[in-house]
């Protein structure tokens, strides 16, 4: 179905990161790649008085290790690529540089700075050149059940 799928992937819930991987291997040509997206939000250097400086490159690291161990353990072949600065941001640039014909990305529960901020997943939708498929798994905060054990493990 598509040839480049942008998937943009979180350090929150390892099981979210994991349908969203499985979900691209799915859908992609034969032939085509994923490319695994994870932002580090980007943090002006005048705040920094009680971060180290070496917090970026750590984020980086880490972040890479851990999307590079999943499509592994899932045997997924993707390209992990972390960048630094606004998540929606980096996403779409992503998508255009590569041309890409599939953002693909997870919703979570609004909170308030949705609204005031606007979400990742809203700016995403609203500036990407290609299509965007918005993964939700069933809202359990309107259902009244418990969360997953496996859905508050972290990557």
């Amino acid at each position: 179905m598509y040839r480049t799928i942008i998937c943009g992937i979180g350090m929150g819930s390892r099981q979210t990161a994991i349908r969203l991987l499985r979900r691209a291997a799915e859908l992609l040509d034969e032939g085509g790649n994923v490319v695994v997206m994870h932002a580090i939000e980007n943090i002006p250097h005048r705040h920094l008085s009680g971060i180290p400086e070496e917090f970026e490159t750590t984020a980086i690291v880490d972040a890479e290790r851990k999307l590079v161990s999943l499509c592994k353990e899932l045997a997924i072949p993707a390209t992990v690529e972390i960048r630094i600065g606004v998540a929606a941001s980096v996403l779409v640039s992503a998508a255009r540089e590569r041309s890409a014909d599939l953002i693909l990305l997870s919703s979570h529960v609004a909170d308030i700075t949705d609204y005031v901020f606007s979400s990742i997943v809203e700016k995403v939708v609203r500036h990407a050149g290609c299509s965007v498929l918005i993964d939700r798994r069933p809202d359990q905060a309107h259902d009244g059940s418990a969360p997953h054990e496996e859905d508050a493990l972290a990557l």
